[in-house]
């Protein structure tokens, strides 16, 4: 299957056209590639190309490099207060230009609009956070153990950051890097995504008029590799931060080892869902359709694994399949509850894990195909009776299918949910206090939503276990993933 490009050039309706940026930003100045190179970007809802950015090379990916490097100790050595208040004025700017960036993601992400305006929300929280955590990294006094001794522990920013960025949220994983990054006095290249950079450079834009000094924020568009390589390679990036792909993750992670690079990483999930027969059940479907299907099911935090006590497994997949065949379709602009993926590859992925699990015995209760809206629209799908050998069981979707088993007791149930070499996040629907807790123990992901689907936000330690990544973003441990520790021991005799 071939996905139809339309020739036509359509650009967002924008109030702001200066938001709609084709060029790369280093060092203050928008640029082209000197070899004239450009990318395409397409609207995954209709094919039509919205327009092209410049694709650099690694010459130019290194002079952005040295525009971060060359701008550190000046933007490091600025007061916090003064770093704080250039946040607090591209917060003030993204929050109200919301609807023009809203319009931007959906254009080229494809998500619905009202997600697309519930992101750029999220996002500019994390930049009116670290605007208030710039000034919070003091200085530290310590009791010495040293007669005649005065000891301090010093936060200093670690040196020029990489954050390489996905197109599932084009605007929130930006801001969520960059600003800890900028809060703690590093100055930052990002890596946006080819298939969605015109939010990260509508971004820049704004950075720019809310007075962020020339190569203290640089955003290189371009071939992955041509683009990451350099830094990676380099000593002078000190740290790197990507969300992405398990894979793309570990690749980076061994490329950092050569120069010791601080590295925070949040990579894929396989959430699993758990449902016990002492839930609010109809809490817990109304949860299910949000755990699954927000972004379209392209969520790192999307459940992936619904475990079902066996008494209540038959009223649950139930109402559960009666709310998912009432999902509407269609193009983000319609704002949809289920718009395009993002490309032909996820559709296959989809096409691949129905047919496996109904090969493996598992039953579809809807969806399962897909649909007429056009080549990157799958129908929002359920499968029940999924056994444990099927694909889905082991395999992050990352779209719009729903994969259903019935458990028989709690142990079986945390075991299965365990059995997996992720750990970002994991639901439970409970209303025993004691099995809260036992779960919320034993469950081996960085993050536990109980009784609940929304979890993340500024002030939260987002991150997950095991293959799921290291460190974390959001929080003060955020800004700390970009800061070193020095300890300072002075004697005064």
């Amino acid at each position: 299957m071939e996905l139809p490009v339309h020739q036509t050039f359509r650009q967002p309706p924008l109030q702001d056209k200066r938001l709609f940026r084709s060029f790369a930003y280093v060092d203050g100045k928008w640029i082209a590639s000197r070899a004239g190179k450009t990318r395409p970007v397409y609207d995954p809802a209709t094919g039509d190309q919205i327009g092209e950015v410049a694709h650099l090379d690694a010459g130019e990916s290194q002079a952005a490099l040295e525009a971060a490097s060359r701008r550190f100790t000046e933007w490091s050595s600025r007061l916090p207060q003064e770093r704080a208040e250039l946040l607090r004025r591209w917060f003030e700017l993204i929050s109200s230009h919301r609807e023009d960036l809203a319009q931007i993601m959906t254009l080229e992400q494809g998500k619905p609009i009202s997600e697309a305006r519930g992101e750029i929300d999220y996002g500019a929280s994390f930049v009116e956070f670290y605007a208030e955590e710039a000034k919070r990294p003091n200085i530290e006094g310590v009791t010495s153990h040293l007669p005649d001794a005065e000891v301090e522990v010093w936060l200093e920013p670690v040196g020029v950051a990489a954050l390489i960025t996905p197109w599932n949220f084009p605007c929130a994983m930006v801001t969520r890097k960059a600003a800890a990054a900028l809060a703690a006095g590093c100055t930052v290249l990002v890596h946006p995504s080819g298939e969605t950079p015109f939010s990260c450079l509508a971004l820049a834009e704004l950075a720019e008029r809310a007075g962020l000094p020339a190569g203290v924020l640089n955003v290189v568009t371009g071939d992955p590799a041509t683009v990451v390589g350099p830094w990676m390679d380099d000593t002078r990036v000190r740290a790197v931060s990507f969300t992405g792909s398990t894979d793309i993750g570990k690749h980076l992670y061994r490329q950092s080892a050569d120069t010791i690079k601080r590295i925070v990483l949040e990579l894929g999930g396989h959430a699993p869902f758990l449902v016990f027969a002492d839930c609010d059940l109809d809490l817990a479907v109304d949860e299910a359709i949000k755990a699954k299907f927000a972004t379209s099911g392209q969520d790192c935090l999307g459940a992936n694994r619904f475990l079902v006590e066996r008494p209540v497994y038959a009223a649950f997949c139930e109402r559960f399949a009666a709310r998912v065949r009432a999902l509407t379709i269609g193009p983000g602009t319609e704002d949809p509850d289920i718009g395009p993926l993002m490309n032909l590859k996820a559709v296959e992925k989809q096409n691949d894990h129905v047919t496996d699990a109904v090969a493996c015995g598992a039953r579809l209760l809807c969806g399962g195909k897909n649909h007429v809206a056009g080549p990157l629209f799958f129908e929002p799908t359920v499968l029940c009776d999924v056994p444990a050998s099927a694909k889905i069981m082991h395999e992050e979707t990352f779209g719009p299918v729903a994969a259903i088993a019935p458990f028989d007791d709690e142990e079986d149930a945390l075991q299965w949910a365990n059995g997996t070499e992720y750990g970002l996040v994991a639901y439970v629907h409970t209303n025993d206090p004691r099995r809260i807790y036992r779960a919320s123990r034993r469950l081996q992901f960085g993050m536990v939503a109980v009784n609940r689907t929304k979890v993340t936000g500024a002030p939260i330690p987002f991150g997950g276990m095991k293959q799921s990544g290291v460190g974390r973003e959001g929080a003060r441990l955020g800004m700390a993933e970009f800061m070193d520790v020095k300890y300072v021991c002075r004697d005064w005799a």
